[in-house]
């Protein structure tokens, strides 16, 4: 059995009982894959020329897609040179090698262009096909081999429309191959984005390869199911991650603009959805373009997700509430707070999900002051670590998590009762009001935090406070942390009463306190792909005296005199 299918048993109670069942049969079948896939000989057409050619209008990465020609692969935050064996590197981590099989750096070569950069494109995937043509446990995995068969196929015009007749056949009786796979299986115990993504592969082989109609209706179906289920009201995607948000809107896109390419019926339910997505994800950008970094995200790429967002229709405005999905976004002047005011995703959508709740972010202009410490691929402690309370712009109590975390993916006890209220008055100030009870059942502690950011966006001003109903408490430390992006210069006072806080083009801030000591501290940001900058964090901290503590703080824009 698989690693990824020991990862199916994990948390299975919680999934629904639809779910469940599809991840027993996939399992229960998965001994007669290889038999029927390699035995079977209904795969000898001749066919050369797709149906259709599915549209993929996003950029890659010229630097990495020459330095794919040169043998050197940076996939998921991991570089390897020369990868022996090839398909199979020996320090390849779990990401690196899913994203070796899926195909996704076919857009990098794309970008490098020139006739070396196809010929490399077409070496590497005949040498796939060589070896893994037939079934195999881990480079067959549904959600794999869905992503594979979208980036063979949206790729094709720039690497297999001119090659040889012999290349084509073989390529495209492989995708049927893997297209009538995914038919069997699907949806095989997948949910959530990965999901999505897997059926965005049967749906283009549906329309791409002739003849298969009943490819494209069935990926179809199972995708309008799934969104019923993924998408919540305000539009916000189940998982609560702003990578998700963008990745599942930018599959369905591709959805859309394939159905449309081969001019076939349209979906409503695709329309309805991007619609609905787009708004959010808006909510989630900082004046920078990027994203905030909650639930596993770090900022991204500006240009993509900007691709992204002009290619929905609708308002391009962001959404500033969003209470099905649990965020608020407040603007005032140059700046943005974006806040995590909701519970945690369900059990089963939180595999990456943080310990987080409570915290926000705070920018201006395209400048980032206060964030979270962000996310990248790996494991161990540091996955531990960036998924931890601590790693949040929020408070945290007697050293422990809001909601415990897994090490082997999910939360445990988690937030359960979350209240936000948001106020806007006629001046144009704005208070959000936020508690959580992460804490109660633990430890006995209500957690209220309150944000005012005024008109002018030049004064944010916070209270944080426990309170313990059933009284109790004294003597639990807590820390209220704020990191601060890596490009903020910080210094505190002679007298420890104040931070300072100086950007380039923001200018210079000030942070206050009142009710506990105040530090500058070391941190790390992990915001950015591939690449962790120390930075600090300012640090509040005391201990709760009888049964309520008090912080108030105010983070206030310094006048040029």
């Amino acid at each position: 059995m698989t690693s990824k299918s020991l990862e199916i048993f994990r948390g299975i109670r919680s999934l629904p009982r639809g779910v469940i069942l599809g991840r027993l049969a996939y399992l229960l079948k998965n001994p007669f894959f290889r038999l029927t896939l390699s035995s079977s000989r209904i795969f000898a057409s001749k066919i050369s020329v797709l149906a259709h050619n599915p549209p993929d209008p996003w950029p890659g990465q010229a630097d990495r897609g020459a330095a794919i020609i040169q043998n050197r692969f940076t996939l998921s935050d991991q570089t390897i040179e020369n990868p022996d064996p090839l398909w199979a590197p020996r320090d390849a981590g779990t990401a690196f090698f899913a994203a070796l099989h899926d195909f996704s750096w076919l857009r990098d070569l794309r970008a490098s262009g020139g006739d070396q950069a196809r010929r490399r494109a077409r070496e590497l995937t005949e040498s796939w096909i060589d070896q893994f043509g037939n079934w195999n446990g881990r480079t067959w995995e549904p959600d794999i081999t869905g992503r594979r068969l979208a980036n063979w196929l949206g790729q094709y015009e720039f690497f297999a429309a001119s090659a040889e007749i012999t290349f084509r056949q073989i390529l495209i009786q492989s995708a049927e191959r893997q297209a009538l796979h995914l038919f069997r299986v699907l949806p095989a115990g997948l949910y959530g984005a990965e999901l999505v993504s897997t059926l965005k592969g049967l749906i283009f082989a549906g329309v791409a390869l002739p003849g298969a109609s009943d490819l494209r209706e069935r990926g179809l179906t199972l995708l309008e199911r799934e969104l019923n289920r993924q998408l919540l009201a305000d539009g916000g995607h189940i998982e609560r991650c702003p990578a998700r948000q963008m990745s599942v809107l930018r599959d369905l896109m591709d959805i859309r603009a394939t159905l449309s390419a081969a001019g076939g019926p349209g979906a409503p339910f695709l329309e309805a959805a991007i619609s609905s997505m787009a708004p959010v994800l808006r909510l989630f950008q900082h004046g920078d373009g990027k994203l905030a970094l909650f639930n596993g995200t770090n900022e991204g790429d500006s240009l993509h997700i900007d691709l992204i967002l002009q290619r929905c229709p609708g308002p391009k405005k962001p959404l500033m509430t969003a209470p099905d999905s649990g965020f608020q976004r407040l603007q005032s002047g140059r700046s943005v707070i974006i806040a995590d005011a909701g519970a945690p995703p369900p059990p089963a959508y939180d595999r990456d999900a943080h310990a987080g709740t409570g915290s926000f972010e705070f920018s201006i202009g395209r400048e980032r002051i206060i964030v979270n410490c962000g996310a990248q691929e790996g494991s161990g402690e540091l996955k531990l670590a960036q998924r931890s309370t601590a790693a949040h712009s929020t408070l945290t109590l007697a050293a422990r998590n809001s909601s415990q975390i897994d090490k082997k993916g999910g939360l445990g006890s988690r937030p359960d009762q979350i209240y936000a209220r948001r106020i806007e008055n006629e001046e144009g100030d704005h208070l959000l009001e936020m508690t959580q009870d992460g804490y109660y059942e633990r430890l006995g502690a209500l957690h209220h935090r309150s944000l005012f950011l005024a008109a002018a966006g030049d004064d944010l001003r916070g209270e944080d406070r426990l309170e313990y109903p059933k009284g109790g408490g004294g003597g639990q430390s807590f820390a209220i942390r704020f990191h601060l992006h890596p490009d903020v210069k910080a210094l505190i006072s002679m007298d420890g009463k104040a931070v300072f806080l100086s950007m380039r083009k923001a200018g210079g801030w000030r942070l206050r306190a009142q009710g506990a000591a105040l530090s500058l501290e070391p941190s790390i940001y992990l915001g950015e792909p591939g690449n962790l900058r120390r930075t600090q964090q300012i640090v509040l901290s005391g201990n709760v005296v009888g049964s309520e503590a008090l912080v108030k703080w105010a983070f206030r824009k310094e006048s040029k005199s």
